[in-house]
């Protein structure tokens, strides 16, 4: 069965270009706009890893980092952070919440897939 890749990111067209890489490397994907919908889709169901922007409205991706590994159910369940982030105090605050990796955007879908492979567990 394909695992489950959670993108979170509030630009409708960077989730379908991450959606599209992965899966086109045999992934199923859930998708969210924002950190709070994407903590409604935390119900229990399988999800292997997630993908997260940092700056986003309602809820930004490192509190939706906090409130995922709050969860029993998806305490090590790894996120990658892909932002355009790129400051060291960011990348710290992202590591103290509890995210895996961190990835720089632009990013080529190739770089996504070969980290998503390396980190999905």
């Amino acid at each position: 069965m394909a695992k489950t890749i959670l993108v979170i990111d509030d630009s409708a067209s960077l989730r379908q270009v991450v959606k599209m890489a992965l899966t086109g490397a045999g992934y199923s994907v859930l998708e969210a706009g924002d950190g709070q919908a994407a903590l409604a889709l935390l119900d229990g169901r399988q999800i292997n890893m997630a993908i997260c922007d940092v700056n986003m409205p309602n809820m930004n991706g490192i509190e939706f980092v906090k409130a995922a590994k709050a969860l029993s159910t998806y305490k090590f369940m790894p996120i990658l952070m892909l932002t355009t982030e790129s400051q060291e105090e960011k990348k710290e605050q992202g590591k103290a919440a509890g995210a895996k990796a961190w990835m720089v955007k632009p990013f080529s879908p190739t770089q996504l897939v070969n980290a998503v492979s390396k980190l999905c567990v």
